[in-house]
């Protein structure tokens, strides 16, 4: 699944992003960053794994709720100095191309409805 796989990769470069974080935000910024980041694929993959079309898209939701909440907290590390403009507008990037596809999954199951 392509959507499964550029939620990886976003992961990747999210967790990337976290880790680079000034060890004050530790247990704030970087800890939300890592959270919403793994909670991606995550739940596409749990979502996949469930008996009905009902049951996949609430979970492909809630991945989607986490792509906005990556969106955000990427904003504010920029907002706040901790990445670049070149850095922010890669992981925009990569943030929109999931979304996209993301709701291109989401669509596919509700016409399953």
């Amino acid at each position: 699944m392509d959507v499964w796989k550029k939620a990886r990769i976003l992961a990747k470069e999210a967790i990337i992003i976290a880790r680079s974080l000034p060890s004050i935000e530790n247990y704030s910024l970087a800890f939300q960053i890592s959270k919403s980041a793994i909670s991606i694929p995550s739940n596409i993959a749990e979502g996949c794994g469930r008996n009905t079309s009902k049951d996949t898209l609430q979970f492909l939701f809630i991945s989607r709720g986490s792509v906005f909440e990556l969106e955000t907290q990427v904003f504010l590390c920029f907002d706040f100095g901790y990445i670049s403009e070149p850095q922010l507008n890669e992981t925009i990037d990569s943030i929109t191309e999931c979304k996209k596809l993301l709701n291109g999954f989401i669509n596919y199951y509700k016409g399953k409805l």
